[in-house]
């Protein structure tokens, strides 16, 4: 049998040693290219001030860590309950916590109020609407928020949300927050109980729907939900304060059954925000955008508010400006 030429064994190794060159050179270039060298899971520890015991945000805030320990697993996460809105912005401001859920009217009076570390606070998310509840027994004379005159009513605790809106719902039925009632600070975790013992007449609430406290105390003693009805909307728009944030809305005939006897109620509704300050990195703060939209629907399967959270509006967070680490999310995956 002939042999090749030296020569020509000589071009043809050289041949194959420049190919596999080539190769290895092709190969690291995909790897590079696919694989998120230099880019590593945040890490650290976050808090997350949410609310009451009894209350959506704590129950909300339960099942969203979980969804973080998963998506950032290097990423210890701290719940803290709180007394509301107010209490958390002020947390987050301050230092205290990284992110929080506030309602939008309690942003935008923090704000106005140019309260300590106002201009560092960030949106990430616009998240669900929260509903507000005047809650009555079913035999009560309360028909309408100027019928609470003289009454005891639980009017939330001195930082939450609901304690800001109830207050601003009586001086536009033109009562007297303080003179005209006995008002208790009563959260959703005491004043369903206090509602059936009879301590109180009525209380306020402000959560998604439903709120598994009310729904409960629904179907146990005989309640209804008051009307809150367009015309307080319009005096609470021109009261001067900012309340362009409180919109028009209907209770679903289908939240409370037990208490609504298959009928809508008119109510006022404004809209929950996550929110962090400039401090949080954009890492921590995209990784965490990122849960939150991608674990809404296994939240909402138990917090039922959840399933509300929709991209298409989320990127919306007036009166915050979005959190460059929350814009980078939403870039990634607009269409």
């Amino acid at each position: 049998m002939l042999s090749a030429p030296p020569v020509l064994s000589r071009l043809g190794r050289r041949r194959a040693l420049q190919g596999a060159a080539a190769a290895l050179v092709v190969l690291g270039l995909l790897l590079w290219w696919l694989l998120p060298f230099g880019q590593t899971s945040p890490t650290g520890k976050l808090t997350l001030s949410t609310g009451s015991h009894s209350g959506v945000y704590q129950r909300y805030g339960v099942l969203l860590k979980d969804a973080l320990a998963r998506d950032m697993p290097d990423v210890e996460i701290d719940l803290r309950t709180s007394e509301g809105s107010q209490q958390n912005l002020e947390r987050v401001a301050s230092g205290e916590a990284d992110f929080t859920i506030a309602t939008a009217d309690a942003v935008a009076k923090y704000k106005r109020q140019r309260l300590a570390g106002a201009d560092r606070l960030r949106g990430c998310a616009r998240l669900y609407d929260d509903y507000v509840q005047l809650v009555v027994p079913k035999n009560s004379p309360v028909d309408s928020v100027r019928d609470l005159r003289g009454k005891v009513v639980g009017v939330g605790q001195d930082g939450s949300g609901i304690r800001l809106v109830a207050d601003r719902l009586m001086k536009a039925a033109g009562l007297d927050p303080e003179q005209d009632i006995t008002p208790l600070p009563s959260g959703i975790n005491v004043a369903p109980g206090q509602l059936e013992e009879g301590t109180v007449d009525a209380f306020f609430w402000s959560g998604g729907l439903p709120t598994n406290t009310v729904q409960e105390l629904s179907e146990r003693f005989p309640i209804r939900l008051v009307a809150l009805g367009p015309e307080l909307v319009a005096k609470l728009h021109a009261s001067g304060d900012p309340t362009s944030y409180y919109r028009s809305a209907a209770i679903p005939a289908d939240a409370y059954p037990q208490a609504q006897g298959g009928q809508t109620v008119e109510t006022i509704a404004v809209a929950n925000l996550l929110v962090t300050t400039d401090r949080m990195s954009p890492a921590q703060t995209e990784g965490f955008t990122r849960t939150v939209i991608r674990s809404r629907d296994r939240i909402g399967n138990t917090v039922h508010p959840a399933q509300l959270v929709d991209l298409r509006t989320a990127v919306y967070t007036d009166p915050l400006p979005l959190h460059e680490g929350a814009r980078r999310y939403y870039r990634s995956v607009k269409p």
